[in-house]
């Protein structure tokens, strides 16, 4: 019972909690620039998550395997595989999603959302809890990703997922499929979800660098350990 428990949290907690956008501020460069639809945002977020649950499943698996001192650049080659899976599927059976997707799909080799779950999770956990942090890490990327497309697209071009929503008379307001108005979004969703967890007693202060999946390789993290332990 316990264990469930303790896979469901794991699986919940990149929906608001640790949300890898809204509140560890993670993987933003996609996030901002394929929102500008649902559908891509959809394309992207499902092609994200199935990289972090398989590239978490094998790091975790291979995790006493792996030497230490060049567990990095291992990650990045498990990763890459994986990606390049995923560009060669997609471009065999949707060739418009790829081509909307553009640079961003074998940009999700060097996401920081894979690598700092690989680096901060799947390196120390076993393999379940490993693949149900990727599916819930992956879920909660794909969900913001589709919340902002389908804004962006609504007020944008007054559609959603291609089909007229608003009024065929409805202008538009072209801003919004612009940067800044994926900024803007971006902005609201966040102080949105920042709230919905301060509310139930988890501040944004609070995660500090002991939540952060780069944690364990950064060097704010190392120094301020190393202030703790003076």
């Amino acid at each position: 019972m316990e264990e469930k428990k303790s896979l469901w949290q794991e699986f919940t907690k990149g929906l608001i909690r640790e949300n890898p956008v809204l509140r560890l501020v993670l993987g933003c460069c996609a996030t901002l620039a394929l929102s500008t639809s649902a559908s891509n945002a959809i394309g992207m977020g499902l092609a994200t998550t199935f990289v972090l649950i398989c590239s978490n499943f094998v790091i975790s698996l291979l995790r006493n395997i792996i030497p230490d001192t060049v567990r990095i650049p291992c990650y990045i080659v498990l990763i890459a595989g994986f990606v390049s899976f995923v560009q060669m599927l997609i471009e065999a059976y949707s060739p418009a999603l790829k081509a909307a997707m553009g640079i961003y799909l074998p940009l999700i080799v060097v996401n920081c959302i894979i690598l700092g779950r690989a680096e901060g999770f799947a390196n120390k956990h076993k393999v379940l809890p490993s693949i149900f942090d990727g599916l819930g890490m992956g879920l909660g990327f794909t969900l913001t990703l589709f919340v902002m497309g389908c804004i962006r697209e609504l007020i944008g071009s007054g559609t959603i997922l291609g089909f007229q929503i608003m009024p065929t008379s409805y202008p538009g307001i072209i801003l919004f499929l612009l940067p800044p108005g994926g900024f803007f979004v971006f902005g609201i969703l966040m102080a949105i979800t920042n709230r919905i967890a301060e509310g139930k007693g988890e501040p944004v202060s609070e995660l500090g660098c002991a939540h952060c999946p780069m944690a364990g390789c950064c060097s704010i993290s190392a120094q301020k350990e190393k202030g703790a332990d003076k």
